[in-house]
C-alpha cells in the first residue's frame, strides 16, 4: 500500500505539471536506456517492475532527474551520468525517466 502512495503521488505531482518537454521519453528509452534498463544489467531497475523502482521513487522526483543527469553509486549499481550518454539533453532524459515511471505500474 505504502508503495502505491508514494508511486501515486509522484505519477500524478507528474501527470499534473503536464509533460516535461517535447522529448519523446519512449524514442529516448528504446535508443539509449534499454539496454541496461530491459534485463537489470548493473543494478539498473527493470522496466516496468515497480518494486525495483520504489527506492528511487521514494526519494523524491528531482531527485530521481538528479541522480539519473549526474550519475550515482548506489548500495545495489551504478547510473553513468545520462546513462553514458552526455550528448542528451537533460529534458531527454527527464523524459526517458518518465517513461520508465509511467510504465512501472
Amino acid at each position: 500500500m505504502r508503495k502505491a502512495i508514494i508511486f501515486g503521488s509522484v505519477l500524478g505531482a507528474m501527470l499534473t505539471a503536464g509533460p516535461v518537454s517535447a522529448a519523446d521519453g519512449k524514442a529516448v528509452y528504446d535508443q539509449y536506456c534499454m539496454a541496461c534498463h530491459a534485463k537489470g544489467v548493473n543494478g539498473a531497475q527493470k522496466f516496468g517492475d515497480s518494486d525495483a523502482w520504489d527506492d528511487s521513487i521514494a526519494k523524491g522526483l528531482e531527485t530521481l532527474y538528479e541522480h539519473v543527469i549526474n550519475g550515482f553509486q548506489g548500495e545495489v549499481g551504478v547510473m553513468p551520468a545520462k546513462g553514458g550518454f552526455g550528448n542528451l539533453s537533460d529534458e531527454e532524459v527527464k523524459a526517458a525517466v518518465d517513461y520508465m515511471l509511467e510504465n512501472a505500474q
